[in-house]
């Protein structure tokens, strides 16, 4: 099984990985073995078992030995610090991916180069719709972008969104970032984002546009030219009297902004200077620069390199490696960059093909098996190349030859674009309109009539042999067709009895069907008459029905009469009973209440004598009360009168 080594990365500073653990799952479907050298990602918050747990191997440093690709984030060229410790793990036929600072220092691909391996650098990866997903250089200067603004948020004495509070109202800072590319528009998005007020400028009008989609306002010099934007739609090198008035139109926009970002960064080439050491002059005390192009000198004459400096009030930041401050997504999009370059030269076999055909290869390709195979590092080495185009003109065609939009062997331009000064003389568009046509000879008036008899008599034969070729094909069709009738003749002479009594039989079928037809039709139209009739019965017995319903209800009504009279006479009968009845009864009561009252007078004599002769004879009184006084207590007189 082939092998993919990842290295740790020795530069200091560096906390990126070239992989991350969803790029070993995408390797091993392809059908790599990934090897991973100790602590590789723990700079960047991955550590070890996660690529363990993605099928990866974590091993020493020694263990990275004899992989088919090397795969790091710097290579020897880029690591001028310690960049030689990884020279012990490349090898005869390997494949080393990284960036290597190619323009910059060549001297590290040739020295790469003697080992005998190939090598990519990422750096030139083509700027074309297919290598999109490949542009290492646009990944990070996504991260740079961003990064920049939130660094000179931090130093700027301001804060960045308008705010209006009881205590007064906080104007918006002023952003001004020079350069539209990758990095410029990021910046301007952040800071917007932020709540600043951004502007950006850019040599190409054409970036106005993408300016303003960010929210940015398009600040144009009015100096541009036809020529500011090459084949491949990036910036050209100006001249110096252009340079010269641009620097004092950014000395007159720096002056009214807080915050300025430079991103124009020519790989292998100084930077040019935009910002003079009079236009920081010129900005307001505690303004602050941010410098992205200070690895090859910077923008501005007073940026220093990985420093922060202090000049007239103004603070100047010259960061060379803002994409390892945010290593976790830094290294994710540089990881997902790489696995996209790996899988695009795999082939369906499984093997790497470095394919100097293809137009991603050929502009990335510094070396193969120990050759360099790119113009551009050959003509800075002074290293003869076979130039191998990765598209071929068709042979015979004499027309001028046309801008291709890819940057492959092009002068390198900001944000790491390439350049190439297409310079076509005026010899190669003069080309004759007429030169692959046929030429006419000239005709005289005296033979025009000629000439148009000559033309009639061509049509003429013309049409006749087209006539002739036309009856020659339709002999052609009817003897083919004639050769069909005489075959399908066979089979009909041998079929043909049996196919009359089939359609004997179907016109059977059809009477049949017809006749059963017409015989539904006369049941339908005898059941829609029983059904009249038995509709007109239906209502005949519903009358019949109305009547002896009538019928019974008189005749109810007479028995319920006779029933009610018979009820009333004997009611009246038993009351005239109940009345005899309750006549003697009273009779009766009347009777024994007399007897009761007589009886009752009896009782009452009887006792009111008793009464009395207790009085007079049993009861004396006066005996009961008398004593021996002379006179007695109470008179009794009354008393006994009564």
């Amino acid at each position: 099984m082939k092998k993919v080594a990842v290295v740790r990365e020795q530069f200091p500073g560096e906390r990126r990985v070239a992989l991350l653990p969803e790029n070993v799952e995408k390797l091993n479907a392809a059908g790599y073995e990934v090897l991973i050298e100790e602590g590789a990602g723990e700079a960047a918050g991955i550590p070890d078992q996660l690529y363990a747990d993605a099928g990866a191997k974590v091993t020493t440093r020694s263990g990275l030995m004899g992989a088919d690709v090397l795969v790091q984030v710097r290579s020897l060229g880029a690591n001028a610090v310690n960049g030689d410790q990884d020279l012990e793990l490349v090898n005869a036929g390997q494949l080393v991916i990284g960036m290597c600072d190619p323009l910059g220092n060549a001297e590290a691909i040739e020295h790469l180069a003697t080992v005998g391996a190939s090598q990519i650098a990422l750096e030139m990866v083509p700027r074309i719709t297919r290598a999109q997903s490949m542009d290492v250089l646009s990944s990070m200067a996504t991260i740079a972008g961003y990064r920049a603004v939130l660094h000179a948020a931090y130093q700027l004495p301001r804060m960045f969104p308008l705010n209006m509070t009881a205590a007064g109202t906080l104007q918006a800072a002023r952003v001004f970032i020079i350069g539209a590319g990758v990095a410029g528009l990021q910046a301007a998005a952040t800071a917007k984002r932020l709540g600043a007020v951004v502007s950006a400028y850019d040599v190409r009008p054409d970036c106005r546009e993408q300016v303003e989609s960010v929210g940015a306002r398009f600040v144009e010099l009015e100096l541009e030219t036809d020529d500011a934007e090459d084949a491949g739609g990036y910036a050209r090198e100006q001249t110096e009297d252009f340079l010269m008035k641009q620097r004092a139109f950014m000395a007159e926009v720096a002056s009214e902004h807080d915050i300025v970002i430079t991103t124009a960064a020519i790989p292998g080439r100084q930077s040019p200077l935009l910002i003079t050491s009079e236009a920081v002059a010129g900005m307001d005390y505690g303004s602050v620069i941010i410098d992205l192009a200070a690895e090859r000198g910077g923008n501005c004459a007073e940026t220093k390199a990985d420093e922060t400096v202090l000049v007239d009030g103004v603070t100047i930041l010259g960061p060379t490696n803002l994409p390892a401050e945010i290593p976790y997504h830094a290294s994710q999009m540089f990881g997902n960059n790489v696995t996209n370059l790996l899988l695009h030269l795999i082939s369906d076999e499984g093997e790497i093909e470095l394919d100097l055909e293809d137009d991603i290869v050929a502009g990335c390709l510094v070396s193969k098996n120990g050759e360099i195979v790119n113009e551009r590092i050959g003509g800075i080495l002074g290293v003869e190349v076979a130039v191998t185009q990765a598209t071929t003109e068709p042979e015979g065609e004499d027309e001028p030859q046309q801008e291709v939009e890819s940057n492959v062997n092009q002068e390198p331009t900001a944000e790491g674009v390439t350049e190439a000064e297409i310079e076509l003389s005026d010899e190669d568009f003069q080309q004759d309109d007429v030169a692959d046509s046929q030429e006419i000879p000239l005709v005289e008036e005296e033979d025009v009539e000629e000439v148009e008899e000559e033309v009639e008599e061509e049509a003429e034969e013309e049409a006749e042999e087209e006539a002739e070729e036309e009856a020659e094909d339709y002999s052609d069709v009817e003897a083919e067709l004639q050769e069909v009738d005489d075959a399908l003749g066979q089979f009909f002479t041998t079929e043909e009895s049996d196919t009359i009594e089939d359609v004997d039989s179907e016109e059977e079928e059809v009477e049949e069907e017809e006749e059963y037809e017409e015989a539904e039709e006369e049941d339908d139209e005898e059941e829609l008459a029983e059904d009249e009739e038995v509709d007109e019965d239906h209502f005949e017995y519903e009358e019949l029905e109305d009547e002896e319903d009538a019928l019974t209800e008189e005749d109810d009504e007479s028995v319920y009469e006779e029933e009610y009279e018979e009820d009333e006479a004997d009611e009246e009968e038993e009351y005239v009973e109940y009345e005899v009845e309750e006549s003697d009864e009273l009779e009766v009561d009347e009777e024994s209440e007399e007897e009761s009252e007589e009886d009752a007078e009896a009782e009452e004599e009887s006792e009111e004598d008793a009464a009395e002769e207790y009085e007079l004879e049993d009861y004396d009184a006066a005996a009961d009360y008398s004593d021996d006084d002379d006179e007695p207590d109470y008179d009794f007189s009354d008393y006994e009168e009564e």
